[in-house]
């Protein structure tokens, strides 16, 4: 299994959200409501040395794609992390809709790109049959066309998926997804989650191995179910070899200082941290304090 990249640039601070302050994110959201003030900000991180993204499939996502494509070659060394779906795009449109109406819009709208055919033909089959499987690689698809062209290291499925799934001890989507990406794309699956220790006890019982998890890692256990303890012993184990770690609420969203954070996250046996922000200052801070090592002791 290739290694990730150790940090990696995240994208919650351009669209608004925030975890625990509303406040918060409706002033980022009004900062970059055009998309030239998140480009400034992504400048920013390269100066900093930065040359890994993870970005959410949602609508914004995809002019962002289309600003990299064009413009490859000042960006030659980038990777990048997409997360699929963008639950949001998909709530909204259920909401609208209804079911049915909302798989028609999703699969069969402007896919030109990736064989309106063989989409309709596959699309057919899967709804006629109600084949889950089908339709999730069909989604899959979709999810990733805006993200052709450029440079793509893992494929995420988002936490709200991953930890569903996880809640009902669905090993197939697991083991379908992870196949499928690394056969269709030829890149690592990743899972995003709230319950990491849980995920990963299944996918060592299931066999399914050469997986990037994508988890809350923080001092306070903000979003680490079942609690702080349990992940640090379950990362102090992990054999990076099957599961590369990547840490994200490291700040668990402003409410642990900077310095006091990542002298946590140094200590824990993690591959990669993800973290977001839109000032210079917090950029370079961030990358001055990750250190991220594999420690001979992890102490509570």
């Amino acid at each position: 299994m290739y290694p990730i990249d150790k940090i990696i640039f995240g994208d919650n601070q351009f669209f608004g959200i925030n975890h625990m302050s509303q406040e918060k994110a409706q002033q980022l959201a009004e900062k970059f409501y055009n998309n030239s003030s998140i480009f400034k900000v992504y400048n920013m991180a390269f100066d900093c040395g930065i040359r890994a993204i993870m970005l959410n499939s949602n609508d914004r996502a995809k002019d962002i794609c289309k600003h990299f494509i064009s413009n490859k070659s000042k960006y030659p060394d980038l990777n990048w992390y997409p997360s699929i779906p963008y639950p949001h795009k998909y709530a909204n449109l259920v909401s609208e809709k209804g079911i049915i109406p909302t798989i028609n819009e999703i699969l069969f709208k402007d896919n030109s790109a990736i064989g309106v055919l063989g989409i309709i033909a596959k699309g057919s089959s899967a709804v006629l049959s109600k084949d889950a499987i089908k339709l999730m690689k069909m989604l899959i698809d979709v999810e990733m066309k805006m993200f052709r062209g450029l440079n793509v290291k893992v494929i995420f499925l988002q936490n709200i998926i991953t930890d569903l799934f996880l809640g009902y001890e669905i090993a197939d989507i697991f083991y379908e997804y992870c196949k499928y990406i690394r056969e269709k794309y030829k890149v690592l699956p990743g899972l995003i989650t709230q319950n990491m220790p849980v995920l990963k006890t299944k996918l060592e019982e299931w066999n399914i191995e050469e997986v990037v998890i994508c988890t809350s890692f923080n001092k306070i256990g903000y979003l680490m179910s079942p609690d702080k303890e349990s992940y640090i012993a379950a990362a102090a184990n992990n054999d990076s070899d099957k599961y590369q770690l990547m840490a994200m609420s490291t700040l668990a969203s402003g409410a642990i200082p900077a310095k006091e954070a990542y002298n946590f996250i140094n200590q824990q046996n993690i591959d990669s941290v993800v973290f977001g922000a839109s000032s210079k200052n917090h950029i370079e801070e961030t990358v001055s304090l990750i250190n991220i090592k594999k420690p001979k002791l992890c102490t509570y």
